[in-house]
């Protein structure tokens, strides 16, 4: 059944699910009771090829390995908490080490990275949207000049490519801040494309395909609830409150349009993860449902 629903997709693209469906890797009280073994069985069970690294998973092959390949599950990525913004890319390096080792040792070929250095203090995430912290244009030069340096190491020490995260409330959110970033960053940059943190940023997801379709190795299949992101917006919530109130759901539940990246995908020669992610209370929104779901919705595009 896995095989005969995939068949939609082109050579080379494979379907995922993160885990923050079932388990927030912040709000540790959505998803508390729910063992990881309920997350692989529903996403077995979906229809699903593969997961996303989430905080109730394994962090060593040994444990992990056995957990995935019983359910016919490949680990397509995993998220690293950079902090090349403010840091060294020999302390880099040194902390991404067991993550990165992690990875490769289970067949994955790219990193998920985001920026977590000159958020907000204190708790980043739940701090107004508009108090997020920018990184300086006289900055950006020998930031993307760092991140560059990194993602070559990273590729030659491990095989993995560095997909780079556009995200809500850290230094590259807006389509200005991200192109600003890599038209100054080399190739060993690649982006990693977020279609719900697009829309939340105020700009339409296609616009990074346009510019930057060339670089995109990894995608993050988000869809957004539009009053509850105008009310996040208009009210200056957090992240976090976002979060909590539902602007995101997965793809079909929302206000996007997936077409375009289907087109893309097709047209382009995509090759790598689609990764359906939502993340929202799993009390308010049953995961394997929703999940099925949004399985279903991405696959019709395809079938289109």
């Amino acid at each position: 059944m896995r095989s005969e629903n995939l068949s939609a997709l082109p050579s080379g693209v494979r379907l995922a699910v993160s885990p923050l469906s079932w388990a927030n890797d912040v709000l540790e009280d959505l998803g508390a009771d729910i063992p990881v073994e309920t997350c692989l069985d529903d996403a077995a069970r979906a229809g699903y090829e593969g997961v996303e690294l989430g905080r109730k998973l394994p962090r060593t092959r040994q444990a992990l390995a056995p957990l995935l390949d019983s359910r016919g599950l490949a680990l397509a990525s995993g998220w690293h908490s950079g902090q090349l913004a403010e840091g060294s890319v020999e302390d880099e390096l040194t902390a991404v080490a067991p993550h990165a080792d992690l990875l490769r040792s289970m067949g994955s070929t790219v990193m998920v990275y985001g920026e977590t250095a000159m958020m907000t203090p204190g708790a980043p995430l739940d701090a107004p949207m508009s108090r997020r912290r920018h990184l300086a244009g006289e900055d950006v030069a020998a930031y993307s000049a760092r991140l560059t340096d990194f993602g070559t190491r990273l590729a030659d020490i491990y095989g993995l490519t560095l997909a780079y995260h556009h995200h809500l409330m850290m230094v590259a959110e807006t389509f200005d801040e991200i192109s600003s970033i890599f038209d100054a960053a080399g190739p060993s940059v690649a982006l990693l494309l977020d279609t719900g943190h697009a829309a939340a940023a105020g700009f339409a997801y296609p616009q990074l395909i346009e510019r930057f379709g060339d670089r995109i190795v990894h995608i993050h299949l988000k869809d957004v609830r539009a009053p509850a992101l105008a009310a996040v917006r208009t009210r200056d919530l957090s992240f976090n409150e976002g979060v909590r109130s539902g602007m995101f759901t997965v793809p079909g539940d929302g206000a996007l349009d997936f077409a375009p990246l289907a087109r893309f995908v097709r047209e382009a020669g995509y090759r790598g993860w689609l990764v359906v992610e939502a993340e929202q209370d799993p009390v308010i929104v049953p995961p394997l449902p929703a999940v099925t779901a949004a399985f279903h919705h991405i696959l019709a595009h395809f079938s289109a």
